[in-house]
């Protein structure tokens, strides 16, 4: 039995950017898997009587493929793009087969000649892969599942990016990302094409609306630049002033104080799946957004104004993972994903049922937290919560703001409110 499936790296100058030990494993091996193009580089080199098969769409069957050669005593190969472990396959076969089975042999990442090209450091870089499935133009407000969207999160706080691109996710399809999401002015972008290969390109630095316009050659490397430093906002605590509100009715919104408890209770991790029902201004989801860089938000409101509202704040405030429909919960929220935290700052009148609903889908040791401003919704509220059995406490909060008059201040009372924090219950 082969004690081990090499797999090795491969760049687009094929034989001629290969260790003599890596081609010597491939002209011994007895099987050699790889991409359509992999293969077609390195064919001179491959035994005419090794087998060859071709992974291209049919990735899942890789590691029964190896497993099975490995089994019957023969020499296998698997031809990988670049750095294997860089986005690449080798992670991939390392989670399905023994890791001793495998032997890795890398080669210099496309990203660090892409670099090397350019003469700039890249030790600094967050390193993006948007080689995925086809999920289509970027809409904003998309999930976590576009392909696209992790490459936009690394964007919120990166100052450069390198990706991995696609034929169908290609450079002028990020910039147009961009665009929708208004980060085009923060940013610059370069494209590496077809790098080392006789037709090899290196764009300009081209404004983001530049790119969205032009075609690339495949495959390619995209380096996105800040421009500027980010400006230096709080995480936590905005001030009401920083949101966007319905006027002339102002002051439809969860105040700071009520927002920051609330937040508190919610008890969010950085990768926390967050529910925000009754949106309003969306000033308590897009705060949790910003708690949960490696997370998502998702956010319904029944009120057209409120609902562009809080449009108007999530694109001000660039919260990338935060995902607002207009709509009304229950009906409209049944397709999202299993939450970590819900809020509720407005029920539409069905709260019993909503309650009901949100224990029901939140996560282990998931919390619930409402705010009430009216004894009836916090009649029911408690009465729910007692018949589910959760855990639930009550909080009674409230703040009075200095307000000046003439040159001395007073005390003003904001309206008390009523902060429900429960947990998901053993039995659910």
């Amino acid at each position: 039995m082969s004690d081990r499936c090499r797999i090795i790296g491969v760049l687009d100058n094929g034989a001629a950017g290969m260790t003599a030990d890596a081609l010597r494993r491939i002209h011994e091996a007895e099987l050699v898997i790889g991409a359509t193009r992999t293969l077609n580089l390195l064919a001179a080199d491959i035994d005419v009587n090794a087998e060859q098969r071709d992974l291209s769409g049919q990735l899942t069957q890789v590691p029964s493929w190896v497993a099975q050669a490995l089994e019957q005593g023969l020499s296998v190969v698997v031809l990988a793009s670049g750095d294997p472990l860089c986005h690449g396959i080798a992670a991939y076969l390392a989670g399905k087969l023994d890791r001793s089975a495998l032997e890795i042999i890398p080669n210099v990442s496309t990203l660090q000649w892409a670099f090397a090209r350019l003469g700039l450091s890249w030790q600094h870089a967050a390193i993006a892969s948007v080689h995925s499935r086809d999920a289509g133009e970027w809409v904003s407000g998309a999930g976590p599942e576009h392909g696209l969207y992790a490459l936009l999160q690394q964007l919120r706080n990166a100052t450069l990016v390198a990706a991995f691109t696609s034929p169908q996710n290609s450079p002028d399809r990020i910039a147009r990302m961009l665009l929708a999401e208004g980060l085009a002015p923060e940013f610059e972008i370069l494209i590496a094409q077809h790098l080392l290969q006789n037709d090899e390109c290196l764009s300009d630095w081209l404004s983001i609306e530049q790119a969205a316009l032009q075609q690339f050659a495949d495959p390619n490397i995209v380096i996105l630049h800040r421009k500027q430093p980010q400006p230096d906002e709080a995480l936590f605590g905005l001030p009401d002033e920083r949101f966007h509100q319905r006027t002339p009715e102002r002051g439809l919104i969860t105040k700071r104080e009520v927002r920051a408890v609330s937040l508190a209770r919610l008890e969010l991790r950085a990768h926390s799946i967050v529910w925000d029902i009754g949106a309003g201004s969306g000033a308590v989801g897009l705060e949790a957004s910003r708690l949960c860089p490696q997370g998502h938000v998702y956010a319904v409101e029944k009120n057209e104004a409120d609902y562009a509202i809080a449009l108007n704040n999530r694109a001000s405030l660039k919260a990338s993972n935060y995902t607002l429909i207009h709509g009304r919960a229950p009906a409209d929220i049944s397709a999202w994903p299993d939450a970590d935290a819900i809020f509720i700052g407005g029920s539409g009148g069905e709260l019993r049922e909503l309650i009901l609903l949100c224990l029901q889908r939140l996560r282990s040791s998931g919390r619930l937290v409402m705010n009430f401003v009216t004894i009836e919704n916090l009649a029911t509220a408690v009465e729910t919560l007692k018949e589910s059995g959760a855990p639930w406490d009550v909080t009674q909060l409230q703040a009075s703001r200095s307000r000046p008059i003439l040159d001395l201040h007073r005390m003003q009372a904001e309206n008390p409110v009523w902060i429900i924090s429960a947990e998901k219950p053993d039995n659910e």
